[in-house]
């Protein structure tokens, strides 16, 4: 299998996997819901996340770090939508 395709495999892969966080999202941001999130729980897949980032830079996949990046993204904006909710509710 081809270089190209591996990591075309990984980008869509990678792309897939933000998407699944968009419902988590939306009842933070839209429906202003927070209850059941972990805060710690998520501090560590940002932290697992992170490590897996380091790694992709390491062995220079561009895949790993383009989904690495986009899910510590999502992550953020999970984690600063439910600090923000929890602090003025």
């Amino acid at each position: 299998m081809s270089a190209v395709l591996i990591e075309g495999i990984g980008v869509a892969a990678g792309v897939i996997g933000v998407l699944a966080w968009g419902p988590q999202i939306t009842e933070v941001w839209k429906h202003k819901r927070h209850d059941g999130i972990s805060l710690p729980t998520f501090s560590i897949v940002a932290f697992s996340l992170t490590l897996w980032l380091i790694y992709g830079i390491a062995i220079d996949s561009t895949a790993m770090i383009f989904a690495n990046i986009l899910t510590l993204s999502v992550i953020a904006i999970i984690i600063v939508g439910v600090v923000r909710l929890r602090k003025t509710g």
